[in-house]
Parts: structure tokens; sequence; C-alpha cells
């Protein structure tokens, strides 16, 4: 098992502890629950947990492991978008329409950017990428991306959106799925606005 699952299993561990006794676990209970091999190895993801700030502790109480609260973010769900073949939208306003609803996330997936909202996927051709249809891509509203970089993009002639990897070739823009048995799209710059840049996905579960 790798050392951020290891941390991950003593969290949730922490968690359940508070949950059924209503006070935090020691060294030993921790060593003993998630079947480590010393209590020098709990000291070491405990050390990394209280860096990384996702505990605190005071080296003169016994039991005194604390979880610290995440900062929540609200995440706008704006409607959906295209993995696939483009679909239409009404307009380029859709994006400043009122939420579908609004996410909860935390800063440790998101960040501390202000100006991010999220779109369900129709489509499968961004597979690859391991973003399948019915999944959620949390986007930061941006004008500009690098080459490689997932984007909601708009095309403008067409009046449709897309979700793709971008590349930029000469007298063109190359909308490149991730799926190989889909062929990239290929428009000319002054027809495309960028929308904004994947920075997280929401995998659903049950497909």
């Amino acid at each position: 098992m790798r050392k951020p699952e290891v941390r991950e299993r003593i969290l949730e561990f922490i968690r359940h502890s508070f949950d059924d006794r209503g006070y935090a676990p020691t060294v030993r209970d921790i060593l003993k629950g998630c079947n480590l091999s010393s209590t020098s190895v709990v000291q070491h993801h405990l050390n990394t947990l209280e860096k990384e700030g996702r505990i605190h502790r005071d080296p003169q109480v016994v039991r005194s492991i604390q979880l610290m609260k995440k900062d929540v973010v609200e995440v706008p769900l704006l409607g959906a978008i295209a993995a696939g073949k483009p679909i239409p939208v009404p307009s380029s306003d859709t994006w400043t329409t009122p939420p579908e609803e609004t996410l909860k996330l935390t800063t440790d997936m998101v960040g501390n950017k202000s100006n991010i909202y999220a779109l369900k996927v129709k489509g499968t051709s961004m597979v690859d990428a391991l973003i399948d249809d019915g999944d959620t891509v949390v986007m930061e509203a941006v004008p500009t991306a690098e080459d490689g970089q997932m984007v909601a993009v708009w095309l403008k002639d067409e009046q449709e959106v897309t979700l793709k990897k971008i590349y930029r070739e000469p007298g063109r823009i190359r909308l490149q799925p991730a799926n190989k048995q889909m062929k990239p799209i290929y428009v000319k710059p002054q027809n495309i606005e960028v929308q904004g840049k994947v920075v997280a996905v929401l995998r659903r579960l049950s497909r």
C-alpha cells in the first residue's frame, strides 16, 4: 500500500474513532486498527498529516489528535457539455445562467480558485483521459489554455460547445478527443473561444 493510501486509511480510522467513541485514538490504537508495523511508522504518518494541515496535535496531551476542517467551496453546476459530438447550446450566455444545482467541494480538490464551475459530461470521447459519460468536470473559467490541456470550447459558427484537448497547429486548431475510435475536430482559430480548462473530475461510480 502506498504511503498516501496509508495516511487516508489513518484519517478514516481517526474519523471512525470520533464517530464511535467521541474521542481521538492513541498511537497504539492506530497501530492496531490500521495494521501497521510499528509506532514509529504511525508517528511518521501523523507528522506528515500535521504538516499537510489535515490534523493538529498537542504533544503535551494524550489523545490530542484533532481533525482540521477543510474549507468548502460552492461550485455551480451549469449544465451539460459534450465529450463526443458537440451539442448545441442557446448562446455563450449559457455559462453565466443560474446553476442547476450547487456542488460543495473542498479546497484540497479545487484549490483556492474563485472562478470555477461544473459541467455534466455527455459522451465518451474523453474516456481514455478517465472522463466518462455521466461524470462531472470542474472547470476554471479562463480565456486561454496551453496545448494538451482539456478545455471547454465554444464553436462560434456552429453555436456549439465541446470538451476536448486543445492543440494549436499552423492555420488551425485541433480539438483532440481522448478516444482512439474518434477523430479530431479541426477549426479556424477565429472560430473558437476557450470557456475554461478542467481542474478536477468527479467520477460517477455506477454505470
